[in-house]
């Protein structure tokens, strides 16, 4: 029996099985045995040289987004609308066989967006391209799910199923979970807060179901069963999402009226070029991007070429934009005046740990460089010569 086969025969035990208070340990343990095959199904098959066929696309820009969706949703014609870069499109499935790059250039910035093929119901489980797609998906910062707004609402729900059963997690933050292995001293359990969903036997229950016996666990939430596997594999991702409707145009106003009211959803039209702005300032808002401006000591700023930092790619503090112009700037740093909106007053005087805001203006002050033989006084501190005679070694006389 393969693993899919045995996938398929616990998902179908559990949907049989009643849900109560005596039937939560044993439904805990399937839901640990499902994790754990679905974990060896993305895993590549033993014996194999390489990690298997992908698309090889290049990071590029300060931000990457993907845009996943059913074949025929209207991706790669979104693609040549905001980028320009030409995607073939057609009335027939399938069009787009591979993953097409493109860069949108908003607010002073480059966003790479990707055009991936489309993904069918079972993608997790290795059908037609999904498994592509989907790494693809979690090498990006955000996700851009594209829907067709005249289908049902139950393409969303398989498109974020099949996505969760590979580890992704969209619109969700990490569970406030603390777990670390030990090599002795058994499980020890703790909580800051009473627990409604797990308790102690349910918690030992799934880590024996992992083989861990030794083991440090505390619950800083009323987490679920769900969020504790997620914590024990360590392998997930939490992703911002966008939900895109294309095609309002052959619905009514009412039910795009309902669509647009929807949490992390956007409505469009390709066909009459509807609602670009909008989708834009929403990508941009989810990225969380800061642009940051450049100010030599004596001159005016420069407002043509930003520094851009995110919270997701290294952090927002002055360090990090230190770090993004050069790693060895940070030790010659005595302070910097600081102008915008995260500034008290104009300029603010920062340290370090300073967090940016968008459109912010630095100036970098560095240290002093000391001369070599200099000092204080009218005799030297630094000398080769002997120390009976270095002490007594004047400098040159002062020009009056």
């Amino acid at each position: 029996m393969g693993i899919v086969e045995k996938i398929k025969e616990i998902e179908a035990e559990m949907a049989r099985t009643q849900k109560n208070k005596a039937t939560e340990y044993h439904l805990g343990q399937l839901k640990a045995k499902i994790a754990k095959l679905r974990t060896q199904l993305l895993e590549p098959p033993k014996g194999s040289s390489g990690a298997g066929e992908g698309f090889e696309v290049t990071k590029f820009g300060h931000g990457r987004v993907a845009l996943i969706g059913f074949p025929s949703v209207g991706k790669s014609t979104l693609l040549t609308m905001l980028t320009g870069t030409r995607s073939e499109a057609a009335s027939y499935e399938f069009t787009t066989l591979t993953c097409i790059p493109g860069i949108i250039h908003y607010n002073d910035t480059k966003i790479q967006l990707l055009d991936l093929p489309g993904i069918i119901e079972g993608a997790s489980e290795g059908k037609g391209r999904g498994r592509q797609v989907i790494a693809v998906s979690k090498s990006s910062d955000i996700v851009l799910m594209v829907l067709d707004a005249s289908k049902s609402e139950g393409h969303r729900q398989i498109l974020t199923k099949e996505l969760e059963a590979v580890g992704l997690r969209l619109n969700k933050r990490p569970p406030q979970i603390y777990f670390k292995k030990k090599k002795t001293g058994g499980i020890s359990f703790n909580s800051t807060l009473q627990l409604t969903h797990v308790d102690e036997k349910l918690c030992y229950q799934i880590l024996h179901e992992y083989k861990i016996h030794n083991a440090e666990l505390l619950f800083r939430e009323d987490a679920t069963v769900d969020d504790l596997i997620d914590v024990i594999e360590g392998n997930r991702k939490y992703m911002k999402c966008i939900y895109v409707y294309n095609k309002i145009d052959v619905i009514g106003i009412d039910d795009v009226d309902y669509l647009a009211r929807q949490p992390n959803s956007v409505v469009i039209s390709c066909n009459l070029k509807l609602n670009f702005d909008r989708l834009l300032a929403s990508v941009w808002e989810a990225m969380g991007l800061v642009r940051v401006y450049t100010k030599p000591q004596g001159q005016q700023p420069d407002f043509t070429d930003p520094v851009v930092l995110s919270l997701d790619r290294g952090g927002c503090t002055v360090e990090d934009f230190c770090n993004h112009i050069h790693r060895s700037l940070v030790k010659d740093v005595k302070y910097v005046l600081v102008w915008g909106v995260s500034a008290r007053h104009f300029p603010q005087h920062c340290g370090l740990s300073h967090v940016l805001q968008d459109e912010d203006v630095v100036q970098i002050v560095k240290k002093k460089e000391r001369e070599d033989g200099g000092g204080k006084g009218r005799f030297k501190s630094h000398s080769n010569a002997p120390a009976r005679i270095s002490d007594r070694e004047k400098k040159a006389p002062l020009k009056n």
